[in-house]
């Protein structure tokens, strides 16, 4: 039996652990927010799950852990579309609308759409995702019906404290497309700060989802150095990476911390070993006061995440 969102789940250990200074204000209830790398449902992922007949089969192993969290969010690398074939191979995603159920079965609240494969099924694939992730209940940040949308962000509360998300990207057209469509945030320093700023007055904490970095590099670009620490000195409390496919450092900036990359969740990269490793964030306020940071290591089997075996026992 799954454990609901209330359910009381130890804190799995992982090294290092970052404590914040308390803040003197009252005591607030705690929310744990739980941050994934990649999702992407499309090739061998998919055919895999259909082989398997469980569309949810990709994230069953770690559902638990992030149904168990108050907020949980991953990056959404392939667009969901209820037109064309399906995709099998190549570099352009397609998921199926029943690969869907991952995200439920897993709770994930909130998902970053602002990425390289955000076009790849056009125009019809941005709105189409949108509406089938509100119809599931998933927010998403980083794309929009409208350009207004796209950079407003998507604001959900736990424990009476309001956390805002915002999501962007270093490319959106993945070599298909020869223009820009404006539903999509792109990373711009000076958007993203005025963003922020306008998504403070609606929310308590902002965290902001990054896609940018070179793939396979295990150290952050400074592209993904300057981006991260301009928000968290905008006001972002959290930034969230990915993109590279592995695992990259975090660190403590200022009042914040910043993820350079969480690497794969849900991947079919099976060439490389790294590509087969990933991470999760996990975050923990006591109202706005960032209390705990850590990041926990996951193995990716068959296209299926697990919580490493040394995390597990912790």
């Amino acid at each position: 039996m799954i454990p609901t969102r209330r359910a009381v789940l130890p804190l799995l250990g992982a090294i290092p652990l970052v404590r914040f200074p308390a803040e003197t204000i009252p005591r607030a209830k705690e929310t744990r927010l739980l941050f994934g790398g990649d999702i992407m449902l499309s090739r061998a992922v998919a055919r895999f799950a259909h082989e398997r007949r469980d569309p949810a089969s990709p994230l069953r192993d770690v559902a638990p852990m992030f149904a168990a969290a108050d907020i949980a969010f991953a990056n959404l690398e392939s667009p969901f579309s209820d037109r064309g074939r399906t995709m099998d191979q190549g570099m352009v995603f397609k998921a199926e609308p029943d690969m869907i159920a991952g995200l439920e079965l897993a709770g994930i609240d909130v998902v970053s759409t602002a990425n390289n494969h955000v076009r790849d099924c056009g125009g019809h694939g941005i709105e189409y995702t949108l509406q089938w992730l509100e119809k599931h209940g998933i927010a998403a940040a980083g794309t929009g019906l409208t350009e207004d949308a796209a950079h407003a962000g998507a604001v959900l509360e736990r424990n009476g404290t309001k956390f805002g998300f915002l999501g962007y990207t270093y490319d959106q057209t993945n070599g298909n497309h020869p223009d820009l469509d404006d539903r999509v945030a792109m990373l711009e320093i000076p958007q993203m700060r005025a963003d922020v700023a306008s998504l403070l007055e609606r929310a308590d904490v902002v965290i902001v989802s990054m896609h940018a970095g070179i793939e396979y590099a295990v150290k952050p670009h400074p592209q993904q150095v300057t981006f991260a620490r301009a928000a968290i000195d905008a006001g972002a409390r959290v930034v969230v990476g990915h993109h590279p496919h592995v695992v990259q450092p975090w660190e403590r900036y200022r009042n914040g911390v910043i993820y350079y990359s969480l690497g794969n969740l849900v991947f079919d990269q099976f060439q490389r070993a790294e590509t087969q490793r990933g991470a999760l964030g996990q975050v923990v306020f006591a109202g706005h006061n960032l209390e705990r940071a850590e990041m926990i290591p996951v193995n990716i089997v068959k296209t299926v995440p697990r919580v490493a075996a040394a995390a597990a026992g912790a």
